[in-house]
């Protein structure tokens, strides 16, 4: 039930079109596949022609009560469903719904264009069917890739290579970066930009050239008003399929691998490295010049002052394996009590 004034939606779909379409297995007393489906919509909102999903216990009693006509569902929540109920049978229902969102509104790049206020240098490169809005800069010899979504009053700057079907938000400054395929980057971010690099001495800090770039690898999303610096010799190099939230700050020299999630509020200080599929909880601090291993979930709000290598979820500041974590915290409250006792 998205507002029509900010959303178009696709069309209505069947059924048996979601179901095959996301891989699901139908099942429920009405789960025609000729069921048309008008909208996707929450557990507590939906009615008789929408699409909703339920993954967390803790809304169950929304989904005993729910008036939707199809839900995505794991099979052990399938005897629960309300009579009438089409059950979408997901080993990930919300992901499930997260196809179904983007089937119904995809995102929709305009036709390309590119305004008339809109500055190219003329030995910039840009693609066919690039779509460059209002008041745009393209410095020279900067490279936009095929089918690009650049919008208002966003600057490339000298000798970027943005790649084929990338959307750079409005506002956003890229310069000293090499960027891949299908990249995603939001509105106000500043990606290579120098990195806070100086050497300290009472008589007046000297800055260090920030002389690297930044690597962006393909199917990336960055954040709006997140920052990058580039390397300062070494490259900054964000991995294939990492997921950067809103405001997150990551300095030269840092490497993340693929599929990593970095939340909003995040900080990672300079020339650390993050293996493959790490998750850093929002406002998460990690200092400089660590490894952080493969798997390795880290809590929100933690201080990483130290490698990581085990994979693992840790809590904290300075951080502790989970367990660890919770029966410190055990300790200390017993402690407390004891104390108020005595």
């Amino acid at each position: 039930m998205a507002d029509p004034r900010f959303f178009n939606k696709e069309r209505n779909f069947k059924l048996g079109e979601i179901a095959k379409i996301t891989g699901c297995q139908l099942i429920g007393a009405s789960g025609s596949e000729d069921l048309l489906l008008e909208d996707i919509s929450s557990l507590k909102n939906a009615d008789n022609v929408h699409l909703t999903f339920f993954d967390n216990i803790k809304y169950k009693d929304d989904f005993l009560s729910t008036n939707a006509a199809a839900c995505f569902v794991s099979s052990d929540m399938v005897d629960m469903a309300p009579k009438g109920l089409a059950c979408l049978v997901s080993d990930n229902p919300y992901k499930s719904y997260a196809i179904a969102a983007n089937i119904f509104y995809p995102e929709n790049k305009p036709e390309g264009y590119i305004s008339k206020s809109a500055y190219i240098d003329s030995l910039a490169q840009v693609g066919d069917n690039a779509t460059i809005a209002h008041n745009v800069v393209i410095e020279g010899n900067a490279t936009i890739g095929k089918n690009a979504w650049i919008e208002s009053g966003a600057i490339i700057k000298e000798n970027v290579v943005i790649g084929d079907n990338c959307h750079i938000g409005s506002n956003s400054v890229i310069s000293h970066s090499i960027i891949g395929d299908y990249v995603h980057i939001y509105s106000g971010a500043c990606i290579g930009q120098d990195g806070f690099g100086f050497a300290i001495d009472p008589s007046g800090h000297v800055k260090v050239p920030q002389l690297g770039r930044v690597i962006i690898e393909d199917h990336v999303e960055i954040g709006a008003c997140t920052t990058i610096d580039r390397g300062a010799g070494p490259d900054t190099i964000i991995g294939q399929g990492t997921w950067i939230d809103n405001l997150v700050q990551i300095a030269h020299n840092v490497r993340i691998g693929k599929g990593c999630v970095i939340v909003a509020q995040v900080g990672i200080s300079g020339s650390t490295i993050l293996d493959d599929y790490v998750v850093v909880g929002g406002q998460a601090g990690i200092a400089g010049h660590l490894q952080i291993s493969t798997g390795v979930r880290i809590g929100a709000q933690s201080g990483v002052m130290s490698d990581i290598k085990t994979p693992g979820e840790y809590l904290g500041s300075p951080v502790f394996p989970k367990t660890q974590f919770f029966r410190q915290l055990a300790v200390l409250n017993r402690l407390i009590k004891k104390r108020k006792n005595a």
